[in-house]
């Protein structure tokens, strides 16, 4: 397998013609990552099932990358270019255009393997099959492929544009070549890759489990407050967010579904999720998506 990306290293990586990005979801985590592919180069196609979703997506994509300009990380010649590159679409019917397909769907296993095996067949056999789930094994997520060594995860953070990591997971019968196009390609990003085993949860995801979740357990049992504990973990350890503010940015419901998977893969009492997240889950309030979740947010916020 190929896949034309540029070398890293090379003085403008943005100065060339790239092959196309297919993006499935257009939520904040794959506007994101459309923003990126196209800041970076790349034609990016943004899919989702309706119209209304899609440029709902483009919109946050577009908001991403004005907040990218604002901070002065990119010019607004910038931020024009690469709005250029990103189109939309409804369902799956122009996957076959593209080298890389980046599935952002909600972390459900049953979606993300139906989701897979329509790849499959509607993609290119020569393109990457890669998912950014931050906690469900790449192997349970392909296992219904005729061709599993295609698959891989590439699993960005949000936000996207400010995050530099990215985790690459193979699957356990992930081809090498495979491996190294995806590499190559989080690198021709900007991001800095680090590699884990195809385990629930990963590297990243199991830390920001613990930490959360202790929190939560911590403001549930009276320890202190949500404001005091986020205080304490950012000027006892220098973490930039404080961890209410934290799930507040990742999703409070996508947290609970995340110590769900680390439950089921290792049954250790540490991912037993903290009764207060899933009464803020039942309660609709999911951060900063909803517009409360352990903080209020203002309606620019959400969404």
């Amino acid at each position: 397998m190929t896949i034309d990306v540029e070398d890293p290293g090379a003085s403008d990586p943005r100065a060339s013609v790239r092959r196309r990005v297919f993006v499935v979801g257009s939520g904040i985590m794959g506007s994101g990552i459309a923003a990126q592919c196209a800041l970076a180069g790349y034609p990016v196609t943004l899919e989702d099932i309706t119209e209304e979703l899609a440029r709902r997506g483009l919109a946050n994509a577009t908001r991403a990358l004005e907040h990218a300009v604002a901070r002065k990380k990119i010019a607004p010649a910038d931020r024009e270019s690469a709005l250029e590159r990103i189109e939309i679409a409804i369902g799956l019917r122009r996957a076959d255009s593209a080298q890389v397909i980046v599935e952002a769907a909600p972390e459900d296993l049953a979606l993300k393997r139906r989701l897979f095996s329509e790849l499959e067949e509607a993609a290119s056999p020569s393109a990457i099959l890669a998912s950014n789930t931050s906690s469900l094994p790449i192997t349970a997520i392909a296992q219904d492929l005729k061709d599993p060594g295609r698959a891989v995860g590439i699993h960005f953070f949000n936000p996207v544009l400010q995050m530099p990591l990215v985790e690459l997971i193979p699957g356990h019968r992930t081809r090498p070549e495979v491996v190294e196009a995806a590499r190559s390609f989080a690198a021709s990003l900007g991001k800095t890759v680090v590699a884990s085993a195809d385990t629930p949860g990963f590297v990243t995801t199991r830390a920001l489990a613990v930490l959360v979740n202790e929190a939560a357990w911590m403001l549930y049992e009276g320890v202190a407050t949500k404001e005091d504990i986020d205080t304490a973990y950012k000027l006892g350890f220098h973490h930039p967010m404080g961890p209410f503010e934290l799930v507040d940015l990742v999703g409070i419901d996508t947290a609970v579904a995340i110590l769900d998977v680390l439950w089921d893969g290792f049954r250790d009492p540490r991912y037993r999720a903290c009764p207060l997240l899933r009464t803020m889950v039942a309660a609709k309030k999911l951060g900063r998506k909803s517009g409360e979740g352990f903080y209020v947010y203002p309606p620019a916020d959400a969404g």
